[in-house]
């Protein structure tokens, strides 16, 4: 039997890997047969060996494959080569790979990341083996699965504070698992709050976004579009992408504000973080301008949900115009 587990969200996949693994431990108490192979550091004949070899515990043995899509090959010999001297981990696998589904052992390819669905060995896998692909989870998703991170640590929070807490973090569960965590421990049991969120936890993709910001300000747009594609490409979902400008836009309409009334920014109500951040933007937008991006950002949201636009298409629009 074989599974395959991949995508982009290395949390999860990882969270299924460690729950295949201790089911697996529940039935085969030894714990002997379970083996880990890198592809990256072992041979191909190396791993097809473990399952020649008889357990003396008559145990099925479960072998953990990472780094499958990332090994090194070889140069070909001439002619058809023999399993083990082809040009490399993937052909070897996708040769032996019906023969591996068969066996009553168990191995588990794991790809901390998204692969190459193109190639061989991906449709290969998918023909023969249980896949899950991980990928990034919708803001919808994304909130479903922080309530019941919150749950698990014995606490719920607001819908400010997780507004708060998704501009902050966005899709990294990584953070957010360590960031609901800390929150719930100081909380301990009750409602945490946004002011909890403004206390605990620092914004960790902001700089990138207040330095598109700021090529806008400069009317830099081909920066500006250069550093939104950029999130995108590294799996940034667009709509997150807009909210957190929509965030930004809204944080310097009240800093501006505030400057224009000439009050102090620590009445803002925002982490100091973000109030110094957006003081120094401010000075490149007048009042009007950022009025009326703001109207623009919260359009093209709508039109987005409505699906009268592409959600990328809309974001390089919104720079064009801005």
């Amino acid at each position: 039997m074989i599974y395959f587990l991949y995508g982009e969200d290395s949390y999860r996949s990882r969270q299924k890997l460690k729950e295949i693994i201790e089911g697996y431990k529940k039935v085969h108490k030894s714990g002997l047969n379970l083996i880990y192979t890198d592809a990256r550091k072992n041979d191909f004949n190396d791993f097809f060996d473990n399952f020649r070899t008889t357990s003396m515990f008559a145990e099925k043995k479960m072998v953990i494959l990472k780094n499958l899509f990332s090994a090194p090959g070889r140069p070909p010999p001439e002619g058809d080569a023999p399993l083990g001297q082809s040009s490399g981990w993937q052909e070897d696998f996708s040769k032996s790979i019906k023969v591996v589904k068969d066996l009553k052992d168990i191995v588990v390819v794991y790809e901390s990341g998204s692969v190459d669905q193109r190639i061989k060995l991906f449709k290969d896998l998918q023909k023969n083996a249980k896949c899950q692909e991980f990928k990034f989870l919708q803001p919808a998703a994304l909130r479903r699965w922080m309530a019941l991170e919150f749950a698990g640590n014995n606490t719920k929070a607001d819908f400010d504070a997780e507004n708060l807490l998704l501009s902050f973090v966005g899709n990294n569960l990584w953070q957010m698992a360590n960031e609901i965590k800390k929150l719930s421990n100081y909380k301990k049991g009750g409602i945490i709050q946004k002011k909890d969120v403004e206390l605990l936890v620092r914004p960790n993709i902001e700089n990138d976004i207040f330095k598109t910001i700021d090529a806008l300000a400069s009317k830099n747009k081909k920066q500006a579009l250069d550093l939104l594609h950029k999130h995108l490409e590294n799996g940034d979902n667009c709509l997150y992408l807009l909210s957190m400008i929509a965030y930004q836009f809204r944080n310097l309409l009240i800093i501006k504000d505030l400057q224009d009334k000439k009050k102090p920014l620590a009445s803002c109500g925002l982490h100091p973080f973000v109030a110094r951040k957006s003081s120094y933007l401010c000075s490149r937008f007048s009042m009007s301008e950022l009025k009326k991006i703001y109207r623009k950002i919260f359009q093209i949201d709508l039109d987005i949900k409505t699906g009268k636009i592409d959600a990328e298409t809309a974001l390089d629009m919104l720079v064009a115009e801005i």
